[in-house]
């Protein structure tokens, strides 16, 4: 896919392998909305590209901490762009980010959930019309190898609380919705993929749960370009990708009835099932 003209939206692309995917894709010559909190790494980031000068970036500040600054996020884009080709939803926290402890997000929901899960989710439907309109175009999640059945009994994780699994049920949640969306858009031009881009890369994240990274930010931005802009991707979706190569997710991920009941509990969360 040829980027020059097209218009994408990559949530947490200030720092790490977002960041390389958004210079990348300016690069190209695509607009890129820059989407993180942090307004000094954007604007690095945005100057880095206007010296470029091949491509346009745009940053949109946001909390996905709160179901209503996704909504602002996805508010904001809409009213701004006659357009959207690609949305990358990127932004997330680790196991141990702001500590290894339970923690809650502006709404009452287990944080790694919210953040992670519910804020992608909810974007993805706000900013469908335009992702349609604009079609063909593509939506990916960036989700990860560490994948933990959701216990619909305790999703919030009340109980035996643990990042490591509160973080990869997060991840299997995001691939969920991948295969649900895909089977809901087939037709419609849009396509929805799901991808652990590296192992351990050398961001921010993976040095606060104080692990040695193993896997460069490059080799994770790359898988991600290639579900984004790949020509071998066109018209394929619903899949699941390790890196560059299709792979099987944890098989929660393939049980409908699973999927039925994460998207009914992700409506009702996010309020989207009275909209």
């Amino acid at each position: 896919m040829k980027v020059n003209g097209k218009t994408v939206l990559i949530t947490g692309s200030t720092d790490g392998v977002g960041r390389y995917v958004a210079a990348k894709l300016a690069s190209g010559g695509a607009k890129v909305l820059i989407h993180g909190r942090d307004t000094a790494r954007a604007k690095t980031l945005a100057d880095e590209i206007k010296r470029d000068g091949r491509g346009e970036a745009v940053f949109y500040q946001a909390d996905l901490s709160s179901l209503a600054g996704a909504r602002r996020l996805a508010d904001l884009v809409v009213a701004e762009n006659d357009r959207l080709d690609i949305f990358i939803s990127n932004a997330g926290i680790g196991s141990r980010t702001q500590g290894p402890e339970r923690r809650t997000s502006a709404d009452g929901h287990e944080l790694r959930f919210a953040v992670n899960y519910l804020s992608g989710f909810l974007l993805a439907y706000l900013l469908l019309p335009l992702l349609k309109a604009s079609a063909p175009s593509r939506i990916v999640n960036v989700a990860s190898l560490g994948q933990h059945p959701l216990d619909f009994a305790d999703v919030m994780l009340t109980k035996d609380y643990s990042g490591g699994r509160a973080y990869a049920q997060s991840k299997l949640a995001q691939i969920m919705f991948a295969i649900d969306l895909a089977r809901e858009l087939k037709g419609s031009g849009v396509t929805v993929n799901a991808l652990h881009p590296a192992t351990y890369m050398n961001t921010t994240m993976v040095r606060e749960g104080g692990i040695t990274p193993i896997s460069t930010v490059e080799q994770g931005g790359e898988a991600i370009l290639h579900l984004a802009v790949g020509d071998d991707l066109d018209g394929k979706t619903g899949l699941f990708f390790n890196g560059m190569h299709e792979a099987q997710a944890h098989p929660q991920a393939y049980d409908e009835a699973a999927r039925k009941r994460l998207r009914a509990l992700s409506l009702e969360l996010t309020g989207l099932q009275a909209a």
